[in-house]
């Protein structure tokens, strides 16, 4: 991936007089705070989830994505790990990090692109001209397994997808309907 930012603050697509809501409030906080949350509520018998847009603005960083948890604490991973981020503690795929929140340690895995207009829409307006690089931070089951792992709870693939499969490769279910 290069290191170009595309993103509606560093290029003029001629229609800064025209953003709506979204990318008026994202550029406020990318300003303020080098990236901002985006919370996805739980909808068609989905959970919700979060995600970033601004890290790679900010830091030349991965964006990220959580599914499945309480929103307050997906925005508490995605902002930890961005802080992490920014004080040099780069985010790398196939990371277990154990820094993301005192509740379990979570491993990052790289999102496919083909998810993204699907489930990160909103980045994508925000930066327009992907593709950037997403990881998803993906959380464990209560005995500590991830979900690629031998014995692991089958209810994690209910709460979190394996975006690091292509949607064609992803098991069927609540994220390929």
């Amino acid at each position: 991936m290069g290191s170009v930012c595309r993103c509606i603050i560093c290029h003029d697509y001629g229609d800064r007089d025209r953003l709506g809501k979204f990318e008026l409030r994202t550029i406020v906080h990318v300003k303020q705070y080098g990236w901002s949350v985006i919370l996805t509520s739980p909808r068609e018998n989905r959970p919700g989830w979060a995600f970033t847009a601004g890290l790679w603005h900010t830091l030349r960083s991965p964006e990220l994505v959580v599914f499945g948890l309480e929103p307050y604490d997906m925005q508490t991973i995605v902002n930890n790990l961005g802080d992490r981020a920014a004080a040099g503690h780069p985010l790398v795929a196939g990371q277990e990090r154990r820094d993301a929140t005192d509740r379990h340690p979570v491993v990052l895995r790289p999102v496919h692109t083909h998810w993204y207009e699907r489930l990160l829409s909103e980045a994508l307006r925000f930066y327009r001209h992907p593709p950037l690089p997403f990881l998803q931070a993906v959380w464990p089951d209560a005995a500590g397994r991830y979900p690629w792992q031998a014995g692991s709870d089958p209810a994690l693939g209910r709460y979190q997808p394996s975006l690091w499969l292509s949607p064609e490769s992803h098991p069927p279910g609540i994220w390929t309907s």
